[in-house]
C-alpha cells in the first residue's frame, strides 16, 4: 500500500511539472522594460552506462564492467537564471563480470541488470553564464542532485546461492547527482553533456544481497531544446550584460540622431530668422515685411518699404518736441504688456493692441523713437546680443508695418550689458529682459 501510495504521489509530482509546457507569455519590445523569457525546455541524451563510478565500483566481486548504451530524456523549468527544476527519465543495462578466482570471490561469474524505467526529480544549479559580448551563452557549467524512483531487474551467471535474486523486477529509490556543462549552439538549442552517478537504495540492484548499496554511472550527451516564441531568450543561457551594453548602445545612437536633428533644425531657424530680420537695401524696412525690396539708397518708404511720394521741401521753423504724460502712459503700457515667444524675437499676439497706439502715437505727432532691447545673463554674450537686436528690430518692424515712419524709429540690442536689477535671482532676471521705449 505504501509503495503505491509513493509512485502515485511521484507521478503527479512529474505530470504537475509539464503541465504548464504551452503557457503563454505576454512579450515586451520596449528598450530598457521587463524581459519576458523562455524558461521551458526538453531534452534527449544518450550515452553509457556501467558500474564503474568515480567512487569506485558497488560491488567489489565484479573486477570487469561492462558498458552498455543508455538513454533518456528530460523536462525542465527555469526558475532563476541559476535555478531550474528537472524531472528526468532513464533506461538501459547495467552489467559487470568477474573472470578469474579472488579471495572470497568465484570466476566466470557476473550480473546483468535491466533499468525497465526511472523518473527523477533534480535540482540543477548553473555555476556560471559564461557570456559578455552574446546575449545568448556560449558556456554553462552546472550540477544537478535529486530524488528518483526506478523498476529494475536483475540477472544473475554463476551463483547458486542463497544471496543471488536474480529473475524478477522491483521497484525503490535511488539518488541521483552529477555535473556537466551546456554549450550554446542557437538561440534556444545547447548541447548537454553530464555525468551522472545514480546511488540506489538498495543492494540487491545486482541481484546480490550483499556488499551495502548499489549505485552506477551514466555518461551522456544530448540536445536541449527550449520552448516558446524564437523571439524571446532563454533564461537559463540570458546574459543580462551583454543585453544591456546593446540596448545602451542603441539608446546612445538614438540620443546622437535627436542631437544632430535638434542642432540643424536650430541652424537652419537661426538662418531663417536672420533671413527675415535682415534689411537688404537699408531702407529701414526688414525683408519679412518689405513689400518693395531693392529700394536705392535714401530712398524715403512708407511702413511697407515701398517709396513714398514727397511734397516740395518747404522751409519750416523748427518746433520743439512736447512729450506729454498721456502720451509716456501709451508707451509704459506698451512696455509692460510686451511679450515675445520664449527664446525667440517672434512678438505674441496680446502685445499688438498696446503696440497698435504706439504706432498711432508715432504717426500722429510725428515722434521719433529709440528702442533698446536688453537680456540677462542666461546663455552666451553673443546669442543675448543677437537675441536683444533681434527683439528690437521684431518690434520696430511692427511699429513700421502699422504706419510709422521708419527713419524715426531706431532699434539697437545691448544684450546682459545694462542690467535694472541683479541677475541672481529670478524675479531680477525677468526685469532684465526688456524692450525699453525712449519718444523724443
Amino acid at each position: 500500500m505504501n509503495l503505491n501510495i509513493t509512485k502515485s504521489t511521484m507521478l503527479v509530482a512529474l505530470l504537475g511539472l509539464s503541465s504548464q509546457l504551452f503557457a503563454q507569455e505576454t512579450p515586451t519590445t520596449s528598450r530598457f522594460s521587463t524581459q519576458d523569457f523562455r524558461t521551458w525546455s526538453v531534452g534527449v541524451h544518450g550515452g553509457l552506462l556501467t558500474p564503474r563510478t568515480i567512487f569506485g565500483n558497488s560491488n567489489h566481486q565484479f573486477q570487469t564492467p561492462v558498458e552498455h548504451i543508455g538513454y533518456g530524456g528530460y523536462i525542465k523549468k527555469q526558475i532563476l537564471p541559476a535555478l531550474g527544476i528537472q524531472a528526468d527519465f532513464l533506461a538501459g543495462k547495467v552489467e559487470a563480470l568477474r573472470l578469474s578466482n579472488g579471495v572470497g570471490y568465484t570466476a566466470n561469474t557476473g550480473y546483468k541488470t535491466n533499468i525497465q524505467w526511472s523518473g527523477a526529480l533534480s535540482a540543477v544549479w548553473n555555476v556560471a553564464n559564461i557570456s559578455i559580448n552574446t546575449e545568448n551563452a556560449v558556456l554553462i557549467p552546472y550540477l544537478k542532485a535529486g530524488a528518483g524512483y526506478m523498476s529494475s531487474g536483475a540477472t544473475t551467471t554463476g551463483f547458486n546461492d542463497v544471496n543471488a535474486n536474480s529473475g524478477s523486477y522491483r521497484e525503490g529509490w535511488f539518488v541521483p547527482v552529477g555535473a556537466g556543462f551546456k554549450l550554446g549552439v542557437t538561440k534556444g538549442i545547447n548541447l548537454d553533456f553530464g555525468y551522472d552517478v545514480n546511488f540506489v537504495k538498495s543492494g540487491k540492484f545486482d541481484g546480490l544481497s550483499t556488499f551495502g548499496n548499489d549505485r552506477f554511472a551514466y555518461a551522456h550527451a544530448g540536445l536541449e531544446f527550449a520552448l516558446g516564441r524564437s523571439s524571446k531568450p532563454q533564461l537559463q543561457n540570458y546574459s543580462a550584460l551583454a543585453n544591456l551594453r546593446k540596448q545602451t548602445a542603441e539608446e546612445s545612437a538614438d540620443l546622437r540622431r535627436a542631437l544632430s536633428t535638434a542642432e540643424q533644425n536650430a541652424a537652419r531657424d537661426r538662418a531663417q530668422y536672420a533671413k527675415d530680420l535682415a534689411d537688404d537695401d537699408n531702407d529701414g524696412v526688414a525683408n519679412k515685411f518689405d513689400k518693395c525690396p531693392g529700394t536705392p539708397s535714401g530712398t524715403v518708404v512708407d511702413g511697407s518699404g515701398c517709396p513714398l511720394a514727397l511734397p516740395k521741401p518747404e522751409i519750416i521753423k523748427e518746433t520743439k518736441v512736447v512729450i506729454t504724460e498721456a502720451d509716456r502712459k501709451i508707451v509704459k503700457d506698451a512696455i509692460s504688456n510686451l511679450e515675445f515667444d520664449l527664446g525667440k524675437s517672434t512678438i505674441r499676439a496680446k502685445s499688438y493692441s498696446t503696440l497698435n497706439r504706439v504706432a498711432a502715437l508715432l504717426v500722429e505727432k510725428n515722434f521719433s523713437l529709440k528702442l533698446a532691447g536688453h537680456t540677462d545673463i542666461t546663455g552666451s554674450r553673443e546669442l543675448n546680443l543677437r537675441l536683444s537686436k533681434d527683439r528690437a528690430e521684431s518690434v520696430k518692424a511692427y511699429l513700421v508695418s502699422q504706419g510709422a515712419n521708419a527713419s524715426r524709429i531706431e532699434a539697437t540690442g545691448y544684450g546682459p550689458d545694462q542690467p535694472i536689477a541683479t541677475n541672481k535671482t529670478a524675479a531680477g532676471r525677468q526685469l532684465n529682459r526688456r524692450v525699453e521705449f525712449t519718444l523724443f
